[in-house]
């Protein structure tokens, strides 16, 4: 499916809309982050991009122009060397401007500030984290690809991979391989500041359960203290493992996101099968729920109050690292908006697209649960990636 202006033009409408919204005293949009760039033009550049609430924009690229002019179907692309030749040829003064404030180092925001003349200075990140929540066709379009791909992946792909003594970094090679294979985009882009994940969360037993930084409910050990991703090269498969795979895949920067657990030579503890269990019917529940109106913090809370007591210290983690979501919005980047967690009262609407999550730790085995991608229609959750399975026998 081609990218059009036309698509472009409306994306950049509903921008100045919300925009209206939420800011009626806004005047200019300053876009440099790529992901944004890249929603609103159709092209990732060394670039800035403005956007004025009488609806005129220039983009304006520093590197590389010549590849701009062949990716964006859009007309107003000009040569940038600094943003002061940018200021002398669209005028300096912004008047009340916002800018993606949770991405902009200080510098770059002390270099808009020497070349423009600007009034008021606001952020204007939820604006367009909202505007992008809900997805049109064309992103759909996508999606589905990229979760028909993932499902393929961990459903009938990664059960071939592994073998008896290999070790957590093989099996993320391996596993690589096999994403690049499927048209996988090369990268999974998070926006919470300072989030890296290669391939994705990947653990052999209670390495699922070793404590990471990132802000989910599984674990990992990584490759070290520098690189806390990747695979744990010391630790070998063996008979009896549990193994937990939890990975965002993208076809043409848009991501679906799936979870599968596996057993290696042998059948799964009774407490992991109730573990796992629980997991699926919370998932099944959930996704029932994502329909326009629905409330996210409500749908949480409904689904939390649910869980057996002495399951509620592992739901959703281990010993108290446990994350405080059951799901999340995707798309061109893995954590979007809405969040299903409490504090989240802005309704569904139609096309938001949510990864739900449930998942628990288990004592000495390791992570279960499952994770799944859901388009939100008006009869529920329309799955995109498979579905949640039992855990896997290999």
């Amino acid at each position: 499916m081609k990218l059009t202006i036309t698509e472009l033009n409306s994306r950049r409408t509903n921008f100045i809309r919300a925009m209206n919204d939420t800011f009626p005293d806004w005047d200019t949009a300053l876009i440099v982050g790529k992901v944004n760039q890249y929603y609103l033009t159709g092209t990732v550049q060394d670039a800035l991009l403005i956007i004025r609430k009488d609806g005129s924009f220039s983009y304006n690229i520093k590197r590389s122009l010549q590849r701009a002019l062949d990716e964006t179907p859009l007309s107003c692309v000009y040569p940038m060397r600094s943003y002061r030749d940018v200021a002398q040829r669209e005028g300096r003064s912004l008047g009340n401007t916002y800018i993606e404030a949770e991405l902009l180092p200080y510098s770059i925001v002390e270099r808009l500030r020497n070349a423009f003349e600007i009034g008021t200075l606001g952020a204007l990140d939820n604006v367009i984290k909202q505007v992008r929540a809900v997805k049109s066709p064309y992103e759909l379009h996508y999606m589905q690809i990229s979760g028909k791909m993932l499902d393929e992946l961990l459903t009938n792909i990664v059960p071939q991979i592994l073998k008896e003594g290999m070790s957590e970094a093989d099996f993320t090679g391996a596993l690589t391989c096999c994403m690049f294979e499927l048209g996988y985009h090369g990268l999974t882009r998070f926006s919470r500041f300072q989030t890296e994940i290669g391939t994705g969360q990947i653990a052999f037993g209670t390495n699922s359960l070793y404590p990471t930084n990132f802000d989910g409910p599984g674990g990992a050990r990584g490759n070290s203290a520098a690189v806390p991703a990747g695979g744990d090269p010391k630790r070998l498969l063996r008979v009896g493992d549990l193994v937990f795979v939890d990975i965002g895949f993208g076809i043409n920067g848009y991501h679906s996101d799936k979870t599968q657990v596996y057993m290696f030579g042998a059948k799964p503890s009774p407490e992991a099968v109730r573990a796992h269990q629980l997991c699926l019917d919370v998932e099944k529940r959930a996704a029932e729920l994502l329909r326009p109106g629905e409330v996210p913090a409500h749908i949480y809370e409904s689904i939390v109050r649910t869980i057996p007591e002495d399951m509620k210290p592992f739901f959703m983690g281990y010993e108290g690292r446990t994350a405080k979501f059951l799901g999340h919005g995707i798309g061109l980047h893995v954590d979007e908006i809405p969040v299903i967690a409490g504090g989240f009262n802005t309704p569904l609407e139609e096309n938001m697209v949510i990864a739900l999550e449930p998942k628990a730790g288990v004592e000495n085995v390791g992570m279960v649960g499952v994770e799944d991608t859901y388009i939100v229609t008006d009869r529920g959750g329309l799955c995109i990636t498979g579905g949640g399975r039992e855990i896997i026998e290999v």
